[in-house]
């Protein structure tokens, strides 16, 4: 942590955030660290457990810095995620929950919890004197998973970064690990980080005009709701130099369209999990979804298509699940299928809990959504199974489309468009038209279950 503080300090004029339309300087950042060190040090908050509830300002960045100063264990929950708030500090039991108000203000709570109901793995990061993260899983496919981080070592994967100077926005929330990438990236780059008050494709649009925003991290599913919205006809967007997209799987014909609307700016995949943290890739080129893992603090194997991690910035284990997604040796078996090249490229082709069985024949419902937008009228689409007496399952895609004054027709010509594309049993017997295609508060889509 000393590193990235010598940091702001011998970089003082730089721009640091942008927040609100107003500027903070590392000058000021480190200034409003220090006055929180000095606030957290009288309610002698060291070694605690500490939920910080806010979103991203000027002042939460400032408190999470002093917090990892303190050596807390500190898990970061948005106001957007707080529906969950009671069931995640039930999980946690932690020793305080501290609100971080816009005007900076800190509003702090002390629980009445005992050390000898800390889980083992806190209590270890105590006894090392370490800072920790603790994150928690979207849920969508049950309990949220509460994981955590030793946050020393995940933040020392960081300081190898050069020093430069650009403009980054920021897209997911330090609630995730993404977010937190972006956030100490930027920081240890004494780079400038544009903060949102909210993720709509035109305020983005409008942020990226106005601060001449340099590099947009995103996922697929916001890039598509882009060029859906018009917002490229509506603001110049000029300063882009690259697009890095993430968190679900890309699919060819949406990369197409975005290299076809940003014909010079680089889009860069990047690829990590909450469990092993963000690794260092190269994308075969921006027109390609196929990668290579080139990082010295990550291993990979292929094991029966699933892609398997072993990382130095992996977590120490969860406090509310079992491990069993983790072989005896370290290895995480992430659930992304890959397919593999000869000369070391892989490209994520899907999720094993999102294969489709039809009659025994197997699909994946990227390979169909490809096609499906390759259609100049399909401007979004989401494929899954859905239960089948016969088959077991069937192809079931909700699509939105450019013009719905004949429905009942353009449904029939997908129907058509697909069989000439697409094996028989890939084929959608169903398709929907929608207003929109369902997604997270993160901008994952979000595909129904086999039983719709």
């Amino acid at each position: 942590m000393e590193w990235l503080l010598q940091r702001f300090d011998d970089n003082p004029d730089k721009v640091a955030l942008v927040h609100d339309q107003e500027e903070y300087h590392y000058a000021a950042l480190s200034k409003q660290i220090d006055k929180y060190t000095e606030q957290l040090s009288s309610i002698d908050c060291q070694n605690k457990t500490v939920i910080l509830y806010s979103d991203y300002s000027f002042f939460s960045i400032s408190l999470l810095i002093a917090l990892i100063k303190q050596k807390c264990i500190i898990a970061p929950v948005t106001k957007e995620s707080a529906v969950n708030l009671e069931e995640k500090k039930a999980e946690l039991n932690n020793d305080l929950l501290i609100e971080c108000l816009s005007d900076g203000e800190l509003v702090i709570k002390e629980e009445e919890n005992s050390n000898e109901d800390q889980h083992e793995l806190i209590r270890n990061l105590v006894k090392g004197n370490h800072a920790g993260l603790i994150l928690f899983s979207s849920g969508s496919t049950g309990k949220p998973k509460a994981m955590i981080h030793n946050f020393d070592n995940l933040l020392s994967s960081f300081e190898s970064k050069k020093i430069r100077s650009m403009r980054l926005l920021v897209f997911l929330m330090f609630d995730h690990i993404g977010g937190l990438n972006t956030l100490f990236n930027c920081l240890a780059m004494t780079a400038t980080l544009i903060l949102p008050t909210h993720r709509d494709p035109d305020y983005i649009c409008e942020l990226i005009e106005k601060n001449k925003v340099q590099i947009l991290p995103a996922s697929p599913t916001f890039l598509n709701l882009i060029l859906m919205s018009g917002a490229l006809d509506k603001y110049d967007l000029s300063s882009l130099r690259m697009i890095t997209y993430g968190t679900e799987q890309m699919s060819e014909s949406l990369l197409l369209r975005l290299k076809e609307s940003f014909p010079k700016v680089k889009l860069l995949q990047t690829f990590g999990t909450s469990e092993t943290g963000i690794a260092n890739i190269s994308s075969k080129s921006s027109s390609s979804t196929f990668l290579k893992i080139d990082d010295p603090n990550l291993e990979y194997k292929i094991i029966d298509s699933e892609l398997w991690l072993r990382s130095k910035t992996q977590i120490m284990g969860y406090l509310n699940a079992s491990m069993q997604r983790f072989t005896d040796d370290g290895w995480f078996k992430t659930g992304d299928l890959v397919e593999e090249t000869d000369d070391g490229y892989i490209r994520i082709i899907g999720r094993n809990s999102e294969v489709i069985n039809v009659g025994g024949e197997k699909l994946l419902p990227i390979e169909v959504e490809t096609v499906l937008m390759t259609n100049p009228e399909v401007l979004d689409a989401s494929v899954y199974g859905a239960s089948h007496l016969i088959t077991g399952q069937t192809v079931v895609a909700d699509v939105v489309i450019k013009s719905s004054e004949n429905k009942k027709g353009t449904i029939r010509a997908l129907r058509n468009y697909c069989r000439e594309r697409l094996e028989r049993y890939k084929v959608p017997t169903k398709i929907n038209v929608k207003e929109g295609i369902n997604y997270s508060n993160r901008f994952k889509k979000v595909r129904k279950s086999i039983d719709g």
